[in-house]
Formats: structure tokens, C-alpha cells, sequence
């Protein structure tokens, strides 16, 4: 083959070879553009408001309790749930659903004093009390707390409150390698899950045994604990889901009888402060503060209970703020919350209606402590997350009233 000849042949290979390449490219489908993947970083959290806190002498009561409760803690977190100070007997079968609000009361003091040594407090024994958490997707929605054996409504619904309090004390949700916002809203999934077709709640679900709930176990507040969790959610998310969940369960509460709860309280202040009260909301809220009033005196006597006289004052504290932000009236409700303050610190150690004698080593272990009645020498957590919150409540309340 001459030269000429060969190169022709090659010209005539190339040309076969380009049209053939770009034809195969015509009927191939286009690959998508690489591009870059972002890194995936923690959103900003939603800052949370609160109140001012005014100095005084209620404020230093609150700190007090707050360094109690710190005291008697133990090395692995452990608050102390009932305690004898005339003999220094602990009580070994606690509530863990009043130990996980008695952490969420930690928070609290956290933000009243601007002190982080209370809020490592909290944080310790928030650590110890989530190894409590359960997940099983396969059996049940969301995550539970499991204590005494079953996982309780209220259980899931104080440990989001108890997050709630965190994040107004520390503005954040990160406990070591725990992500508090996303345990919060999987214990909101099971509070939702536990609602009944006609809008009101099963109370507990065994987790481990048959993951049902049971339909005979009864839990007092439980309902308006889980009213309050979901408006602590929308307030930490934003969420409008959490808020139109929450006016559904409010809308069930209000069609029930009106009693003492305070827990029914606090949600009506924080509807009032994220959102509002509707005229059928004002109602029963006043009608809840009427009920707490009215058993003032039988509630002033000195052979029952701090810890009910201090819920209370909590309610009427929350009705308060609750009413000021809705414009309603609110005043005539001071002089009733402080009868209540009169009388519970009247049993916050060294301080005590029972003529009883405190020596300094009492006093220098317990102080701060508020103890139940003159028949029974102990100090309860309840009835200190029952006074923290409450003086709280009502020391922002007295906030409110100067502006």
C-alpha cells in the first residue's frame, strides 16, 4: 500500500472512530454534576426568654434550697429524695419521676443565682437519671423513662421540662455526647403515643413486657405535666406542630372538673406568654385560682404539709403571670401567693414552726431544706422543685409588675 493510500485509510479510521464516540454520547444519559457535599453542622439553638429575677431575701431563699439540694447529693449524680434530719435516714424507694423534676428545679436555681456550679449540679445527675431512657422503635413510639418498673406519662413529660429548664439556665442542648433536643422531641413522639382516640391519655406502658399501654394505672397531673412538656417543645423548636398538639390537649383539660393543678397552671402562663388564652382558657384558669384560694385557710395550718402548701403557691404564682400577660386582672392574687411564702419558709431549716431545736450540725447540713410538717422531720425533693419553681414564678411575676 503506497503512502498516500495509507494515511487516507488512517483519516478515515479517525473519522469513523470520532463519529461513532460522539453518537454513543448522544444516546447515553448525562451524568449529574458532582458537586461538593456540605458539611453537615448542628443548627443555631432557638434563645430562650425569661424573666428578670429581682434581689431580695426570696431570691437568696431559692439559692439556699438550691445548695441543699447539692449537698446532698451523691458522687454519681444521685439527688437525695427523702431525708430525716433529726436522724439522717435516707429513703432508698424513690419517685424518679419526682427526682428528674427535682433536677429540672437544679436548672432553675441555676438561672436565678447566674451560678454554673448548680447547673453542673444538674447536669450530673440529668446524666445518671437519662440512663433510664428507652427506645425500642420496633415496639413503641418516641422514648420513654422507665421508673418503678413501667414507663410512666409524666415520667417523659418532667424529664422534657427538666431539659426545658436547662436550656433557659444554659441556652444550649449538649450533655456530653447527648443531644437534649432530640431526646426531648422523641419523649414528645411517646407522649403523643400515649393519647387515647377521645383525646385524653393511658398513663403508663410496660416496655420490656408487652410495650401496651395499661389501661388501669392512673397518674395525678400526668395530663397537664404532658400539656406543659409539648409547650416546652414548641418554645425550644419553633414547631407549630408541638403548639396546635398542646391546644388539643388544653382543649380536653378544660372540658374536665377544676381542681388545684398546678401543673394546669403553669401551662396556662406558658400559653400566655408564647401564645395566648382563648375566653374559655381565662375561665377556667380564674376558676383554678379561686379553687387554690379558697382552702387557704385549712391549707395555713401548721399540721399539714409544706409541699401541698407550696404547689399552691406555684399555681398561683403561674395564674399570676398567666394573667398579666393576658391583661386580666392579677393583683388580687399577691396578697394570697404570700401568705403561702409566709408559711412554707416558715419551715425552711434553720427557720421552723414546730418549736423544734436545731444544733449547728443540723443546721449546717440541712439548711435550706424545707421540711414537711411538725409530725414528720423530713425534707422531701418534691417540695423543693415545689419552692424553687414557685418563688421563681412568683419573684418574675413581681418582675412583671414594675414595668
Amino acid at each position: 500500500m503506497s503512502r498516500g493510500k495509507t494515511l487516507l485509510a488512517i483519516v478515515i479510521l479517525l473519522a469513523l472512530a470520532g463519529f461513532f464516540f460522539f453518537s454513543q454520547r448522544e444516546t447515553q444519559p448525562t451524568p449529574p454534576p458532582v458537586t461538593a457535599i456540605p458539611t453537615k453542622t448542628q443548627p443555631p439553638a432557638r434563645l430562650p426568654k425569661t424573666f428578670p429575677i429581682p434581689n431580695g431575701d426570696l431570691k437568696d431563699s431559692v439559692i439556699a434550697t438550691g445548695d441543699y439540694l447539692v449537698r446532698q447529693q451523691l458522687p454519681n449524680g444521685e439527688l437525695s429524695y427523702q431525708v430525716d434530719f433529726m436522724t439522717g435516714e435516707r429513703a432508698y424507694s424513690p419517685s424518679h419521676v419526682r427526682l428528674i423534676s427535682g433536677t429540672g428545679a437544679l436548672y432553675t436555681v441555676c438561672r436565678v443565682s447566674k451560678d454554673l456550679e448548680y447547673c453542673k449540679a444538674g447536669d450530673l445527675a440529668l446524666d445518671h437519671y437519662l440512663e433510664a431512657l428507652v427506645t425500642d422503635p420496633e415496639r413503641f413510639r418516641g422514648t420513654c423513662l422507665f421508673a418503678e418498673g413501667i414507663c410512666p406519662l409524666g415520667g417523659a413529660a418532667l424529664t422534657v421540662d427538666t431539659i426545658y429548664k436547662r436550656w433557659q439556665a444554659a441556652g444550649d442542648f449538649s450533655l456530653q455526647e447527648r443531644d437534649l433536643l432530640g431526646t426531648a422531641i422523641e419523649l414528645g413522639y411517646f407522649i403523643l403515643a400515649m393519647r387515647k382516640p377521645d383525646g385524653g391519655f393511658y398513663y403508663a406502658l410496660d416496655p420490656y413486657f408487652n410495650a401496651s399501654a395499661d389501661s388501669d394505672f392512673y397518674m395525678t397531673h400526668a395530663a397537664s405535666q404532658s400539656l406543659l412538656a409539648l409547650l416546652d417543645l414548641y418554645d425550644m423548636t419553633g414547631n407549630e406542630f408541638w403548639l396546635a398538639r398542646a391546644r388539643e390537649v388544653n382543649d380536653d383539660l378544660i372540658s374536665q372538673p377544676v381542681t388545684e393543678d398546678h401543673w394546669h397552671a403553669y401551662a396556662f402562663g406558658k400559653l400566655a406568654q408564647l401564645d395566648s388564652l382563648s375566653k374559655a382558657d381565662q375561665a377556667y384558669a380564674e376558676k383554678i385560682a379561686q379553687t387554690i384560694s379558697a382552702g387557704e385557710v385549712r391549707s395555713l395550718n401548721p399540721k399539714n404539709t409544706s409541699i401541698s402548701s407550696a404547689t399552691k403557691l406555684e399555681g398561683l404564682a403561674a395564674l399570676a403571670q398567666a394573667f398579666r400577660l393576658s391583661t386580666l386582672e392579677n393583683e388580687w392574687l399577691d396578697p394570697e401567693i404570700r401568705a403561702f411564702v409566709t408559711f412554707v419558709r416558715a419551715r425552711q431549716i434553720p427557720a421552723n414552726d414546730c418549736n423544734w431545736t436545731f444544733s449547728d450540725e443540723i443546721t449546717d447540713e440541712f439548711g435550706g431544706g424545707i421540711f414537711n410538717n411538725c409530725d414528720e422531720a423530713s425534707i422531701r425533693v418534691d417540695g423543693l422543685q415545689n419552692w424553687i419553681n414557685g418563688v421563681t414564678a412568683y419573684l418574675e411575676y413581681r418582675g412583671m409588675m414594675k414595668k
